[in-house]
């Protein structure tokens, strides 16, 4: 025992003698130790990179909801109009025009004059002859001479025609007395009644030919009126046909007018209709007696009756060149008079045709519907997916459509859907 005491007691002071010299061993065996721990750190910042690089991968491929506008379907009243421009006119217009060529004198009438019936508008006299030069007024001059003669000709024939007849009454007279007596036949008396009914045509047509040499020789001498004689001071009085106002005066100068040409327009104010033309594909809706409501003509809202659709449509090229297939709309106004006192012939109004309305319709809005296979359907939010609906429309406005099947009041739709929505995409509403 003592002996191994002693040993183990060597081995212990063996390990402790070398302390100054061996200072540096425990630096050496220091080393290796910081080395592992600055790699661990470093494997531990590595691994802290790629768990965050995972997060951020798992996190862009998980979807995120796609941010929509929505309504929501409710009932309501709906109203389909025709909205078009239209055209305020008078319904009865009348264009006074010139019954004969002449000379107009000025009007004096101004448009928005009252006027009565019979009342006096313008006055038309005759034209002056026209110049003639030196030619023209001799030929003139020749012509009436012949004239002359040929009236002098014609009477001269007529006195000796009258001659003639003369002769043949006395002569059938004298042989009527004859036969009486018996002294003469009848075959003889007849030919003196023929001689005297062929005296008398010969008179009666010298007669005529007087008549018209006389006339010609009148036209002759009118041809040289413009030196020869006085101006004609006729004139033509031109009235008033009804009582109402003037609404143009067309021709209000003085000046030389042909025949039919016209003067003045008149009319009566307080009888206004207004004229709107709508596309066929649209006439087709309005029927008679059809509300009308105008807008924006620079007072109240008016309404106004539908009194007729014109059987007849025109043609129009719009403002991009397109033709258009129209027709007028007469409405009448039911407006109190003061209402549209200031409204005048040729004002334009803005006019929206009822065509249909109604109280209670489930309706969205337009823009939540759009063409599926063959028919309409909307996206719906259940849930915070997009659920594809099919629909059933009836009416629709540029605002609103009505929904006759497919939804219920209450479900919240998609407006103006993305490519991005489809069935089962999740969706977020803005606010």
């Amino acid at each position: 025992m003592t002996t191994q005491t002693t040993q183990t007691t060597d081995v212990i002071v063996a390990r402790k003698e070398p302390s100054h010299p061996a200072a540096p061993a425990p630096l050496t065996a220091a080393a290796p130790t910081r080395k592992r721990r600055g790699s661990t750190m470093k494997r531990f910042a590595l691994a802290l990179l790629a768990a965050g690089i995972l997060a951020a991968l798992g996190l862009a491929l998980v979807p995120r909801p796609v941010p929509v506008e929505s309504a929501v379907a409710s009932r309501g009243p709906l109203r389909v109009t025709v909205d078009e421009d239209g055209v305020a006119r008078i319904q009865d217009r009348y264009v006074v025009s010139a019954p004969l060529s002449g000379r107009l004198a000025r009007i004096e009438k101004n448009p928005g004059d009252p006027v009565q019936a019979g009342e006096l508008l313008a006055r038309l006299l005759p034209s002056a002859a026209p110049l003639l030069d030196e030619r023209t007024r001799r030929e003139a001059e020749a012509r009436l001479a012949m004239s002359l003669a040929a009236r002098e000709q014609a009477g001269a024939q007529v006195e000796r025609a009258a001659a003639r007849w003369e002769y043949a009454r006395a002569d059938a007279t004298r042989k009527r007395e004859l036969e009486a007596k018996g002294a003469l036949p009848h075959e003889l008396v007849e030919q003196a009644d023929l001689a005297l009914r062929s005296a008398t045509s010969e008179l009666d047509s010298l007669h005529f030919g007087e008549q018209v040499a006389g006339h010609e020789a009148e036209m002759a001498r009118a041809a040289l009126g413009q030196f020869t004689g006085p101006r004609n001071r006729e004139q033509v009085a031109i009235n008033s046909p009804v009582r109402g106002k003037i609404l143009r005066v067309i021709q209000e100068s003085e000046g030389v007018v042909a025949a039919g040409a016209p003067l003045l327009e008149l009319g009566d104010p307080n009888a206004l209709e207004i004229a709107i033309d709508v596309l066929t594909s649209d006439a087709v809706r309005i029927k008679p007696a059809a509300v009308v409501r105008f807008e924006r003509w620079g007072g109240q809202t008016l309404e106004g009756r539908v009194r007729r659709v014109d059987p007849s449509a025109f043609t129009r090229v719009s403002a991009l060149g397109v033709e258009e297939q129209r027709v007028n709309v007469i409405v009448d106004l039911t407006s109190p008079r003061e209402a549209w006192a200031a409204l005048g012939d040729g004002y334009r109004v803005e006019a929206r045709i009822i065509v249909w309305e109604a109280a209670d319709v489930l309706q969205v809005p337009s823009s939540a519907v759009f063409r599926h296979e063959d028919g309409w359907a909307v996206f719906g939010i259940r849930d915070g997916v997009a659920r594809l609906m099919p629909v059933q429309l009836g009416e629709r406005t540029p605002r609103a459509v009505q929904v006759q099947t497919g939804i219920q009041a209450g479900d919240q739709v998609i407006l103006h859907p993305s490519d991005r929505v489809r069935g089962g995409t999740k969706v977020t509403p803005r606010d």
